[in-house]
């Protein structure tokens, strides 16, 4: 029998990512979409229900329809820049609408949640390496949103036997090998393909947002997850519950991190182009390394990341940036 999972944001770029990885581990991905950032094109590995997040009705809809036997969550706004000047808005889309989410998947039985959080619950606690137990002092509504949602997957475990695994982690880079899904944000925001737009001409240049911090080189540092090797640890962590096993919360990353120049020397070195760059004033806010580690997740979950060099990331990224983009 065909075990049903309910993805939210299933057609955006990590969800479409996990829905393939679900379908090659025998799942049927059920993508829950509103398409407000995600799209249709990139639904390709299993049924659409288009929905809103909000929408109890037609989330109760859908679980009598499939009949998950779990739930992973992507669906959220993520931009942190954003949230700062118009947090109700993510208070409103992401914690409220998890909540809706939470009480219809309580009400239909299915217990097993897999949530993708992230680091940003931890604020600016710069120059540490991050870990499970590391203080969450979110310094933005986006962090403040996750944070709320991972505390609402603790009560709803407490009150009604829910079960989470519960995901951290700073940047996603690169994209599917195979190229059939991958990164493409309108506007985008990301450093790995904004490089890979300047270099292509589709923007004029890369800005390097300050060049003066306590790092190696004089720029930031930040982690990177390949996301084929971040969904591959979400479907451990469905397996985790579908094991019988406690909820548990797991960060992922290099624990070391690259800095902004070296990101650009890799990109380099695989696109065999020279990348634009105009050197800029330091961002308010910008912490000098955020970074997290993953021996819990290596050492409990028997997470393995496949494609952590940055080289590899890039080279994916690239990849579908010469030929892949979603039209709808």
């Amino acid at each position: 029998m065909a075990k049903h999972v309910l993805v939210t944001g299933g057609a955006g770029y990590i969800g479409s990512h996990a829905c393939k990885a679900l379908r090659a581990a025998g799942y049927v991905p059920v993508t829950y979409d509103s398409f407000v950032t995600g799209w249709r094109d990139a639904v390709k590995f299993g049924p659409l229900e288009e929905g809103d997040l909000a929408d109890r009705a037609r989330l109760d809809e859908v679980f009598a329809r499939w009949q998950p036997v779990a739930v992973m969550h992507f669906a959220a706004l993520s931009l942190v820049g954003e949230s700062m000047k118009d947090p109700g808005k993510y208070w409103r889309a992401n914690v409220l609408s998890s909540l809706t989410l939470i009480e219809a998947a309580v009400a239909a039985g299915c217990l097993d949640f897999v949530f993708s959080s992230t680091c940003a619950t931890y604020g600016d606690q710069d120059g540490v390496v991050l870990d499970e137990t590391t203080r969450q002092m979110p310094i933005n509504a986006y962090g403040g949103s996750k944070r709320a949602i991972e505390d609402m997957l603790r009560d709803f475990g407490n009150s009604h036997g829910l079960r989470s695994v519960i995901f951290r982690y700073f940047n996603v880079a690169g994209g599917d090998p195979e190229a059939e899904v991958g990164e493409f944000h309108r506007p985008e925001t990301h450093l790995i393909p904004l490089m890979l737009d300047a270099i292509d001409g589709r923007r004029p240049a890369l800005t390097v947002f300050g060049s003066d911090y306590a790092t190696p080189d004089g720029t930031c540092i930040r982690d990177y997850v390949h996301v084929s090797d971040l969904v591959d640890a979400h479907v451990l962590g469905l397996k985790w519950l579908e094991a019988g096993k406690p909820s548990e919360v797991f960060c992922l990353g290099t624990g070391k991190g690259f800095s902004v120049r070296e990101v650009i020397a890799q990109s380099r070195a695989v696109t065999n182009r020279d990348v634009p760059i105009l050197e800029g004033e330091r961002r308010p806010g910008d912490a000098a390394v955020l970074v997290s580690g993953s021996t819990k997740a290596v050492s409990t979950l028997g997470w393995t990341p496949k494609r952590a060099e940055l080289a590899t990331m890039i080279a994916d990224a690239w990849r579908w940036h010469q030929s892949g983009h979603y039209e709808k």
